[in-house]
Formats: C-alpha cells, structure tokens, sequence
C-alpha cells in the first residue's frame, strides 16, 4: 500500500485492530510515530498501561506564538453483532468508499493529520510549528487522554484541530461529558424472607425514577441546544431467589456550554442521597469557540472553497478528547473537523469517502500555512 497518498495510509492503520477494550493500540501508535520521525518530527510516547499508547509529536517550535495541535484517536469501538460483508481490517474499496472499523471514526482523520503534516514538514522550523496528538482509548470516555494530561508531554498549543468525523465541515465544539456510575448497597437474605435482608435493586431503582424527572434548571444554548441524562446501565442481584446486596447504574449526562460541572454533580449527589456512591470515570467540560473568533472565521474561509458555501456556526452531537485537551491547551479554540461521516461512526460496514479523505489533507495543510504564515 502507497503510504504516500492519504486513502493508502489509511488503509495501512486500518490493518491494525485497535477495537477497544481492549485496545492494544502500541503497534499501530509506533508505526505512526515512526513514519512521523522520518519526516523529521520529535516524537515522543506515553502508556497509561500495558500496549495503550498515545503519540505526542513536534515540528518547528518559536517563541513568539504557541504551535497548532492536531488531533484524533486511534482507537476503534467494536464491530458489533451485525455480520459485515466487507473485511473491517483490510481496507476495502468500493467506488469512492473505503471500508473498515474506524474508517470514518477515525482512521481516516488521523491519516490526514499525518499526511499534511508530512507535506509541509520541511517548511515548518522557524515557524510556531505544529504538535500533534494521537490518542488511544478515545471510545469509551476519553481515558486516554484524560491520562495525557496528567503528564508533561503535551506543551503549549494556540488553537486545536479535532480530525473527528464532520463530512469536512468545521465545528466549533461539542456537548461536555459528566458520566458515573452509582452503586447502591444492601443486605442480602432468601429471596422467601425479604423482610431480613435490605433490596439494593430497590434503592437503585428509585434513583432512576428520581433523576428520570431531573431539571438541569439551564436555559438551552444557541448552537448546542438543551443538556441531557440518560441512564444506559443497570446491574444487580446474584439470584432471583436472593436478595440483591448491591446494585449499580451508569448515567451519561451531556452538558452545554457555561455549566458548573462540580455544581451540577453535587445537585445529582443530593438528589441520590446517601445511599448513593458515585464513581465518576468522565469529567470534561463542553467545547466551544465564539464563531465570531478570528481564527475561526479563517478555518471558515479555507473550508468554504472545499464546502461550495460559507460554514455557519454548528457543533458536533459526540464528544472528542478535546475536552481534555483543553485542560493544558486552557483557551485554545477549537474545530472538529474531519472527512469522516458522523452518521457512520460505529456502524456495520463503516466506510469513509476517499475522495474526503484527500479533501481533508489540503484543508489540513491550509490551516497549518495559515497558523504559521507559510
């Protein structure tokens, strides 16, 4: 396969099963940083545990103004229970599309980041430069890079690309992400004599019945609309003819712009009461940039040539790990934006137009000469 063309590269990463759990992201990670220090950039890894690896690499660096990031994730979710009649690791074409697991989500993206950063590699010393980021375990709350920012690997960046799938149409943030699991206790005894044991189902019950009624008391923003909650879990109980000593739910809650995390999370405690232990495992603020912002409005003038028509202001219904990012990259603005098709994301036979794809390394490559004046 032609590693030199964006469609080529992105079927070499799909050759790599990155479907997370369990993940196992290293090779594919390697492979990525290798080709990224044969184009000259400094490269650096980070595993929050064995064979999860994260990609953090530098070209060109100045003083006077903070690099671009650009980033994605190389993690993939699994391929479902629906068979697929296309091979999802090799990278199959068909017309314009391109087919695997995390085609549009978002192989594609990553090796379009890549490729214009290839393209532009010798041009970039002297200049702000750019730093890529490449993260694993994105699907399933981000934690990967919910890691790298604990570290010190992740510098200084101006503003931030999000190569998400967004048909190349650029998106100035997306919802925030509060996700937890709450765990109720009890006592257990013989499902004949419930009167000496104390029903965990029960209790985690009537807290889905409380937060089903939640009023998050926020006016519903703009662009991103109203927040949400959904409870998507609900485990408990060893028998039926036991008493359940512990039960447990997962509430995914999706936030706008301008609300109190910790505020909004000691609101749901109280609600639940003592009974109730939370563990939080999601914790990320929402994303968003003025569109009105400078550097926006000339990411809308380099799409606008692409997309036949000026962009107006949208977000994306997903979350992306610029919610953590932004946690060091305080202040940078944001766009998610990436060849992938959002519609596609996670289903049976994903695929990715090509022609996207190659779409989106010239838009990437505008943005990185705009940030650096190339």
């Amino acid at each position: 396969m032609n590693e030199q063309d964006a469609v080529g590269l992105t079927q070499t990463l799909l050759r790599f099963d990155t479907v997370n759990p369990p993940g196992q992201e290293r090779e594919c990670a390697r492979h990525a940083g290798a080709l990224l220090e044969q184009w000259g950039f400094r490269v650096d890894y980070h595993e929050y545990a064995v064979s999860r690896t994260s990609v953090i690499a530098r070209a060109g660096g100045s003083a006077s103004k903070p690099p671009l990031c650009l980033t994605g994730h190389i993690d993939t979710v699994a391929l479902g229970t629906a068979a697929w009649t296309r091979d999802p690791f090799a990278g199959e074409t068909d017309g314009d599309r391109l087919y695997g697991r995390g085609s549009s989500d978002m192989k594609a993206g990553v090796a379009a980041i890549l490729l214009a950063a290839r393209n532009l590699a010798k041009k970039l010393p002297g200049t702000p430069g750019v730093v890529l980021v490449l993260t694993a375990a994105e699907e399933g709350g981000c934690v990967g890079s919910q890691h790298l920012v604990r570290t010190q690997l992740l510098g200084k960046a101006g503003a931030m690309v999000v190569g998400e799938p967004t048909s190349n149409y650029p998106l100035v943030g997306h919802k925030g992400s509060l996700k937890f699991h709450a765990k109720f206790r009890g006592v257990s005894a013989h499902g004949s004599m419930p009167e000496l044991g104390v029903n965990a189902i029960y209790k985690a019950a009537k807290a889905v019945s409380k937060l089903e009624g939640f009023d998050f008391g926020v006016k519903a923003h703009p662009v991103m609309g109203g927040p949400t909650m959904n409870v998507g879990t609900f485990e408990g109980g060893q028998g039926v003819n036991m008493v359940p000593d512990e039960a447990s739910i997962g509430v995914d809650i999706r936030t706008v712009a301008g609300m109190d995390h910790r505020a909004l999370l000691s609101r749901v405690r109280d609600l639940l009461g003592k009974d109730a232990e939370l563990d939080v495992f999601s914790d990320m603020n929402a994303v968003w940039t003025e569109p009105e912002a400078e550097w926006i409005q000339r990411v809308f003038d380099i799409c606008a040539s692409h997309l036949g028509a000026r962009p107006a202001a949208r977000t994306a219904t997903y979350n992306t790990d610029a919610g953590n990012l932004l946690k060091v990259y305080s202040g940078a603005p944001t766009v998610v934006l990436g060849p992938g098709e959002a519609k596609l994301a996670h289903q049976t036979d994903e695929y990715c137009s090509m022609g996207r794809i190659r779409e989106a390394v010239a838009i990437y490559e505008a943005i990185i000469r705009d940030w650096c004046g190339l």
